[in-house]
């Protein structure tokens, strides 16, 4: 693949990054062809590791000067090809940028570079009385970097608000080279919100070096429960009551009875595999009014049709329940082979609805459709089973995903909550926006991105310009 690019841009890298931070042979390539989105795959023609600012500014004057495309990269987790190579290039993987610069929890700040994972930082800060508060399911392994492109969300955001609300500045490096700060440690920056501007831009925009977060002073408290259902509908109800009793819990979680056969399958945390759903549910706050909100809920949830409502009665209880969550996409491996996760919202009233249609949509395409997802805000993630190896089967799921997504837009909702648009939702940005809004997004990145070489072909459909919209010219011609 690198030889499609000039030795010499290939050899300014190598002396610029020192040899070992570059990588060009085929076999070392492959391992960057795609994301969390296995069904696009492209490999990039080279790709590097810089270790600081410094090292991203040289690379994207290298790339400028010789006019190769670049698209930044954290830990791959991303489940919608925002880091996809479209076109080969370069591909900047900061993972090697990986320390926490700072923590201030008398400002209740902390500085992080892009490659750190999230839950270091959730380790770091134990014993200090805070913590940051968005918590991705992936959060074991993806970094705050790409939480930051894709504005993460997570099982607490339902209280706390996703990465855009705990993120009070970021440094970047623009496509041009030059390093700018938007915010900072100041919790009220004046002027435009080019901080908010970045934030969820998916790499389009500019490549963060540099992060301020937020820091959340730790509730006094928990109180988590596990709510069993024996149908989809009676726990959606349950969602529908608790939010509307104006209870607002810190996590809101439900996942159905194929994820808990896995789940029980590859961990053994006891649960009833007869049920057809389970409610994930821990309200936080101060110890005096946790009890009352606890018997609310139970209540609340019994007069839905709740089997029962068990109680995590010390930490060790509540991490296990916590644990059987954030392993959930890792337990549909024992079910198949592979895997599409979608991610659309809906408003919390159309849950029974978009799980019907869900249904619906499994059984029309003959396929294999588990749910696990953020409930208390809308945000749906159906997993659509199938073998990657059969072209039939990829077909299906590709228009199963469409439909779903179509679905959450006659809801109300929209087609992406946390994971971003990136190749493979970029057809569906004509039916959530008008061509003026569409305009307006398209200006504003060239203004950051005037030559376009930065992680070209994303979020904004381009016509040509996307791998998806060639390989599946029916499937986008549809949208």
């Amino acid at each position: 693949m690198a030889a499609s690019l000039p030795t010499r841009f290939l050899d300014d890298l190598r002396r610029s990054l020192g040899t070992e931070h570059v990588l060009a042979a085929r076999s070392d390539l492959l391992v960057y062809e795609c994301d969390g989105f296995v069904i696009e795959k492209n490999s990039p023609d080279v790709v590097v590791f810089p270790r600081s600012t410094e090292d991203i500014v040289q690379i994207v004057k290298l790339c400028r000067q010789y006019e190769v495309p670049f698209v930044p990269r954290g830990a791959g987790t991303s489940l919608a090809g925002g880091c996809l190579p479209v076109g080969g290039g370069v591909m900047i993987v900061v993972t090697k940028m990986k320390e926490i610069l700072e923590i201030n929890t008398r400002d209740r700040y902390a500085v992080v570079q892009p490659g750190v994972v999230n839950v270091w930082l959730t380790q770091a800060l134990k014993g200090t009385g805070f913590h940051y508060a968005p918590d991705p399911s992936s959060q074991g392994a993806c970094t705050i970097g790409g939480n930051v492109a894709t504005n993460s969300g997570g099982p607490h955001t339902l209280k706390y608000g996703v990465t855009v609300n705990h993120v009070l500045g970021v440094e970047v490096v623009m496509a041009d080279g030059t390093v700018v700060q938007f915010g900072g440690p100041a919790e009220d920056n004046p002027g435009l919100d080019l901080t908010g501007v970045m934030i969820g831009s998916e790499g389009t925009l500019g490549i963060a070096t540099k992060v301020w977060v937020r820091l959340t002073r730790d509730p006094q408290g928990w109180r988590t429960m596990l709510g069993v259902f024996d149908s989809v509908t009676d726990a959606t109800n349950a969602i529908s009551e608790i939010i509307g009793a104006g209870i607002v819990p810190a996590a809101l979680e439900m996942m159905d009875q194929g994820i808990l056969v896995a789940l029980e399958e590859a961990f053994h945390f006891g649960f009833p595999l007869d049920a057809q759903a389970i409610l994930l549910i821990e309200v936080d706050g101060l110890e005096a009014g946790l009890d009352a909100q606890r018997d609310r809920i139970v209540a609340l949830c019994l007069k839905s049709g709740a089997r029962e409502v068990r109680q995590a009665k010390t930490p060790k209880e509540r991490q296990l329940l916590w644990k059987c969550r954030k392993q959930a996409f890792g337990a549909v491996g024992r079910l198949s082979p592979s895997y599409c996760t979608q991610d659309g919202v809906v408003p919390r009233t159309k849950l029974p609805e978009i799980l019907r249609r869900i249904i619906a949509i499994g059984e029309k395409y003959q396929l294999r459709i588990v749910n696990v997802f953020h409930a208390g805000d809308g945000n749906i993630h159906p997993i659509l089973l199938f073998d990657e190896r059969d072209a039939a089967q990829v077909e299906r799921v590709l228009e199963a995903s469409n439909e779903i997504l179509d679905a959450c837009l006659d809801c109300g909702g929209s087609v992406t909550g946390e994971h971003g648009i990136g190749v493979e939702k970029i057809g569906f940005m004509r039916k959530m926006f008008t061509e003026d809004d569409l305009d307006v997004m398209g200006r504003l990145r060239n203004a950051f991105n005037p030559t376009g070489l930065l992680s070209p072909a994303k979020m904004l459909p381009v016509a040509g310009a996307c791998g998806m919209e060639q390989k599946h010219p029916g499937r986008r011609a549809a949208l």
